[in-house]
């Protein structure tokens, strides 16, 4: 138990982007991390204060989710208006965009200061203002062992206020039925590539194109392939244009939104998570495939290593590599140990292991009490 929570009716008050009910990586990074906070209670009151709206659904007891303020002006009144009104002991930012505004916050109410950093809005050096934040972090907290070097090169900030936490895995995420969704979707004896990644265009170093144009080489080789793409986005009419140039547009299917159960029942049925991406932060879609017991390949680059367990979980590429020849040949040789990996990969990355290393972070904060 950390010793923030010696303290008698410590609050929190929380700025992130996304409401807990939002979606993405960050969001879901966000609503386990106070989860941890709220079981046992760390805090006696945490308001959280978003930027986006989304659901106020799951919100541990305790905690208050404030309506969202859209907008840089709106927020920050709200957020200074919050602060001044909770006197909160500790700012939580939830994303390093707010971090300006929580290190103002933060000594406005002589409150201790924790900065979360995801992936690549932290890699180059950012502006002064943002510098001079997370300098004034009592604690930064990033999810990958890339992510923390990034900020150590360019932050005048002790290594050991920097500590990583890397993402964990939600419960559901297990070895379960393999063809239920594959005769749903017609994909019964096919071999299926899979990807869970939003369809950005800012976000075009996931690599999908990458791994569509390896699918003519697969094809020749004889695998009866089907690349299965989760995830929205604007950038997806181009790859379907990539598809359709290639001759393959009838290998490619493209899902878009995925509900939970979905997205777990993806999982269990691909072969092999592919994901060649060049700029994760760790890597959420790699360990929850993992979890699955589906092996996952991606790029020995960023935060991937991380989450592949360097290459001790899943299998890492550098960027050299030939994706197609790397594909044919697990798709050929993969092992079928499913729940052996699924076992490895919660034992890393589980809810246990997270809320370990969450509470050993927290204890570094030099708290009174």
């Amino acid at each position: 138990m950390p010793r923030l929570s010696h303290g008698p009716g410590l609050s929190c008050l929380a700025l992130v982007i996304d409401a807990l009910g939002g979606t993405g990586g960050i969001a879901q990074y966000n609503r386990d991390f106070f989860a941890v906070l709220a079981a046992p209670p760390i805090f006696a009151t945490m308001t959280i204060l978003p930027r986006n709206p989304g659901a106020s659904i799951g919100i541990p007891e305790r905690m208050i989710q404030a309506h969202p303020r859209r907008g840089r002006l709106l927020y920050a009144v709200g957020a200074v208006a919050a602060a001044i009104k909770q006197r909160p002991d500790v700012v939580f930012c939830g994303h390093f965009y707010l971090a300006p505004l929580a290190a103002a916050i933060a000594r406005l109410t002589h409150a201790r200061l924790i900065v979360q950093t995801h992936g690549i809005e932290v890699w180059p050096a950012p502006s002064r203002l943002r510098r001079l934040a997370v300098e004034l972090a009592d604690l930064v907290l990033s999810v990958s062992r890339h992510t923390r070097a990034a900020v150590l090169a360019w932050a005048d900030i002790p290594p050991e206020r920097v500590i990583v936490v890397p993402n964990t895995i939600a419960d559901r995420f297990k070895p379960g039925n393999r063809s239920a969704l594959r005769a749903a979707w017609s994909l019964a004896g096919k071999r299926i590539l899979l990807t869970v990644a939003r369809l950005d265009a800012r976000e075009r170093y996931k690599g999908h194109d990458r791994v569509i144009s390896a699918l003519p080489e697969l094809l020749a080789r004889g695998h009866d392939i089907a690349y299965v793409v989760i995830g929205e986005g604007e950038d997806r009419s181009r790859l379907i244009e990539i598809a359709r140039r290639l001759g393959i547009a009838d290998r490619v299917r493209f899902v878009g939104f995925a509900s939970p159960e979905i997205l777990v029942q993806s999982y269990r049925m691909a072969d092999l998570l592919v994901m060649p991406s060049t700029g994760e932060g760790f890597g959420l879609a790699f360990i929850e495939a993992m979890a699955c017991g589906t092996p996952a390949l991606g790029l020995a680059v960023g935060g991937a290593r991380d989450a592949l367990g360097e290459g001790e979980l899943g299998i890492m590429l550098s960027h050299e590599d030939d994706l197609a020849a790397a594909i044919d040949r697990l798709l050929v040789e993969i092992p079928q140990n499913r729940e052996a990996l699924a076992s490895a990969t919660r034992a890393r990355f589980g809810r246990h292991a997270f809320a370990h290393r969450v509470f050993l972070a927290l204890d570094r904060i030099p708290f009174p009490g």
